[in-house]
């Protein structure tokens, strides 16, 4: 496993998503308990450490990135008592565990925006959040225009308490109703971080959980915390993706003044231990702008969503990473890399997508485009070959490991996620890559959950047809196997010290042919269609099948010598 304090450098981190990862009572949410139980599955796969996405108190709204209580654990997924004793588990068998905070939002179930709609205009409970009055003689107009996230207006406006003025009013006559900011669903809605109580709270919060002995954080749209003054209007341009930065000013994401906030957490965790890291979800662009979140005294990693957006071909293949790179060793910071996550169509069907749809919308029933699984399946693995010897760390999505492509035939009664609500069924959103993962082939729910007396099992989204024949068991020991090959690649990643190596560019035979070396191993990663002459070396990776001296397209192998 990597080794501390700089263990962050090179790792690989996987993430859980727990609601989808393993149920261990049978109610159909995966929980932490189940966590525990499959935590020998992810040491034998070889992977580092572990982020796991939400399971603190929260209605659910958004899948717990909606939080009522940041310092306990929602019900659905068990306790503080079985938190510690994941946490234990996990450090035991030598697992970094980094879990998610969400500061940019709480959910409008939190006591403290309770306490806000209860107090009024102009109170100090108000101004933990980012209220205002509209705009019009009326004030029925949004304070400006902008869009929330998951589509439709980021404003909600509330219905105000008579005030006790004396005036002898009608209970009922209103206040003037103020209007509420909500860059995502309006069940969450935004602090104002220019509240010195709001930036106690979430210190407070660090160290609650580094306390109890988390490892790090992983941060939810850290790009967005800081609003512009005066929050002018802005029309984003029509290409852009849900959480899409751009080099441009857009006035709620990627502020000066989330640099401050950072600075202040390095501190905190700095109190515990030069091993505790911070990981931004931070969209921005370009990269050599995202690298402000990872300067020494901020940051230690953010996630590099560049390199994820980045076609599988070979010339924006060369210049992300070159980029990259230059962008994070500029200051002193890994790159990071990643293909999938809970946010994002998972990348055995994205590479097989074209073009893939704009971050955040999703892929369903009738999208224009239906993947070619075959031609995605094997870009996804040359992609990860190609991602897993560059140096820096690397996060996998649960599954991934497993060849899991987007569940795309959900039923519309059976969707969750608040963005297919919002757009009324024109982005289908995320809860395809959200599917419970398969464990056991022949088990109901593919192993996912217990089985009822009846022997069904329940599932919160329903597992397509044909969902164990991915299953973890039923991959075991097949060498050709997704997750036999991830296993492979990590042990020699591992082994021959890729994290850490540099980078060195080789000669290519063609346009469409990558080479670098790294340390005593070649890596050769054809992204177009054609076979190309196979170099010389010893094989001890590929991604797919090979020919006598021939490398074929969407292929990458590694060579040794």
């Amino acid at each position: 496993m990597a080794t501390e304090p700089d263990w962050w450098r090179t790792a690989v981190i996987y993430q859980i998503y727990p609601r989808s990862f393993a149920d261990s009572n049978g109610d159909g949410i995966g929980d932490l308990p189940g966590i525990t139980s499959r935590l020998d599955a992810l040491v034998s796969l070889g992977v580092d450490a572990v982020w796991l996405s939400p399971f603190f108190t929260s209605p659910q709204n958004d899948a717990g990135y909606d939080v009522a209580d940041y310092t306990d654990v929602d019900p659905l997924f068990g306790t503080l008592a079985d938190f510690d004793l994941m946490l234990a588990r996990a450090h035991e068998l030598g697992l970094k565990v980094i879990i998610d905070l969400v500061p940019n939002h709480s959910s409008s179930a939190h006591p403290w925006f309770q306490a806000a709609l209860a107090a009024g205009p102009d109170s100090l409970e108000r101004a933990r959040y980012l209220f205002r009055d509209g705009l019009g003689a009326d004030g029925d107009v949004p304070p400006n225009n902008w869009q929330s996230v998951f589509g439709g207006p980021a404003w909600t406006r509330v219905t105000e308490a008579a005030e006790a003025d004396g005036t002898h009013r009608p209970a009922a006559a209103p206040q003037r109703a103020q209007w509420y900011l909500h860059l995502f669903d309006t069940s969450q809605p935004d602090f104002d971080w220019t509240n010195d109580e709001v930036k106690e709270l979430f210190r407070g919060v660090l160290r609650f959980w580094l306390d109890r002995g988390v490892d790090g954080f992983r941060v939810d749209v850290a790009h967005g915390l800081a609003k512009k003054p005066g929050l002018p209007d802005y029309t984003p341009p029509t290409d852009a993706g849900s959480m899409g930065g751009t080099p441009e000013d857009v006035p709620y994401w990627a502020q000066p003044g989330v640099h401050p906030i950072y600075r202040n957490w390095h501190r905190v965790l700095a109190e515990f231990g030069p091993d505790r890291i911070l990981a931004g979800e931070a969209w921005v662009e370009p990269l050599s702008k995202l690298a402000d979140w990872v300067r020494p005294d901020e940051m230690h990693q953010t996630f590099n969503f560049t390199f994820l957006e980045t076609p599988w071909e070979a010339a924006p293949l060369k210049k992300v990473v070159d980029d990259s790179l230059a962008a994070f060793g500029g200051v002193g910071a890994p790159s990071t890399w990643v293909l999938s996550n809970h946010d994002v169509i998972r990348h055995a069907t994205r590479l097989g997508l074209t073009p893939p749809p704009p971050q955040g919308q999703g892929i369903g029933p009738a999208s224009e485009s239906h993947p070619d699984e075959v031609v995605g399946l094997r870009r996804a693995r040359a992609y990860t070959a190609f991602m897993l010897a560059l140096p820096g760390s690397a996060y996998l999505y649960q599954g991934e490991e497993l060849g899991l492509p987007e569940v795309i035939d959900l039923p519309d009664a059976a969707r969750q996620d608040p963005t297919f609500f919002r757009t009324g069924g024109d982005s289908y959103g995320r809860d395809g890559c959200r599917v419970p993962i398969p464990w056991e082939a022949a088990a109901p729910a593919a192993g996912f959950g217990p089985a009822a007396p009846d022997g069904t099992a329940a599932s919160w989204l329903p597992q397509p047809a044909g969902w164990g024949d991915y299953a973890r068991d039923a991959q075991q020991g097949i060498p050709e196997s997704p997750l036999e090959f991830y296993r492979s690649a990590l042990a020699l990643r591992r082994e021959h010290r890729l994290a850490a190596n540099e980078l060195v560019w080789l000669p290519s035979p063609t346009s469409e042919v990558l080479v670098f070396r790294s340390g005593a191993i070649t890596v050769v990663a054809n992204t177009g269609s054609a076979p190309v002459a196979l170099p010389d070396g010893q094989l001890a990776l590929a991604s797919g099948p090979i020919g006598p001296g021939r490398l074929p397209g969407d292929t990458t192998v590694w060579l040794l010598g």
